[in-house]
Order: C-alpha cells, then structure tokens, then sequence
C-alpha cells in the first residue's frame, strides 16, 4: 500500500480537514478578514508532503462545501494549492524557523492569488461573504474596476492569513517531539 495513504497519514489528514473547517468557520462567523482555514493543510503538507497537503487542502473545501458552506467547494483548487506550496516549500526546508516560515507565507499567498482571483471574479462578482469583501468593497469605492479590487482584496487578505498560518504551523510542528521526524520524511525537511 502507497505509505501516502496508510491509516496513519489518513487519520493526519482528517485532523487537519476538522482544524480547517473548525477555524475557517469560526472566522467567518465573526467575519474576520483572514480565513484560517488552511492550517491543517499547512500542517500536514509540511509532515507528510506535497501530495498530502494537496489531498487535504482540495478534501478539506469539498466537505466544507457539502455540510457548511457551497462557496467553500468552489475554493477547493485554492486550497489544493496551499497544500501542494506549502508541501514543496517544507521539502526545499523553508519551515525551518520563522522567519522561513513568512517567507513560505508570502509565497503561498501569492501561489493561490493566480487561482483564487479568476474564482472569486468569475463565479462570485468579487463578493464570496467573508470579512475580506470589506477591502473589495472599499477598493470599488475608490474607483478600482472588480478585477483589480479583487486581486488587492485576495492579496492582501491573504498575505496576512498565509502569514499567520505559517508561523502557526511551524510553530506547532516545533512544538512535537523530534521522534516524530523520524515517522514523517518530510518532517525532517523542516526541522533545523
């Protein structure tokens, strides 16, 4: 059997979808302008690798989208790339420390705008009901046409959420015993 989907790499992964959809959901309740609904992506991509962290992140906004919330199925590419990023960033070791760990961020942020972008334009208007449609509000108002204030609104709010996660997910993963890199090659990629 394929080590990637071996019990304990799908027990990992359902962990991570619940953190997801938990966190995502209880920032949109309180209509905050960042998601946080990628730090289990995060998480697992980083243990156990790209394809791990892909499966997750595209599992995590098709569940979502089925019991929760429709918008969430239309973002699953997205998500799938965080998780695929995030998986190649770990094995090139940028989850090393933190400030590896913004970097990986940034460029996360920027990964999932080409995908993110056409999304929320084409399918939504620009407007998907998260806190962020307050930038894409506020950058029509000033005379942005809806792609540009889009594009601002999902890099921005992005940038801070991919940040955040991040650092969150290096953190956690810091947090567990250096054992556990033994039990997850990838793990190893991202400890100092």
């Amino acid at each position: 059997m394929n080590p990637v989907f071996s019990t304990r790499m799908l027990v990992l992964m359902a962990v991570g979808i619940a953190v997801n959809m938990a966190l995502g959901q209880i920032a949109q309740a309180i209509k905050l302008p960042i998601f946080l609904d990628a730090l289990g992506t995060m998480v697992v991509a980083v243990m156990a690798g790209p394809l791990a962290g892909l499966i997750t992140g595209v599992a995590t906004n098709l569940i979502w989208g089925l019991i929760l919330s429709p918008t969430a199925a239309a973002f699953a590419p997205v998500a799938g790339v965080i998780g695929l990023a995030a998986g190649l960033l770990a094995r090139a070791g940028m989850f090393r420390g933190p400030v590896q760990a913004v970097i990986s961020g940034v460029v996360i942020a920027v990964a999932l705008s080409l995908v993110a972008v056409p999304i929320r334009v084409w399918l939504f208007g620009g407007v998907t009901g998260s806190g962020a449609d307050f930038i894409t509000a506020w950058m029509l108002q000033t005379g942005r046409d809806l792609f540009g204030a889009t594009l601002i609104t999902v890099i921005t709010s992005n940038l801070a959420d991919k940040v955040v996660t991040a650092l969150l997910a290096w953190a956690i993963l810091r947090g567990l015993p250096l054992r556990m890199a033994g039990d997850w090659p990838f793990l190893r990629h991202s400890r100092a």
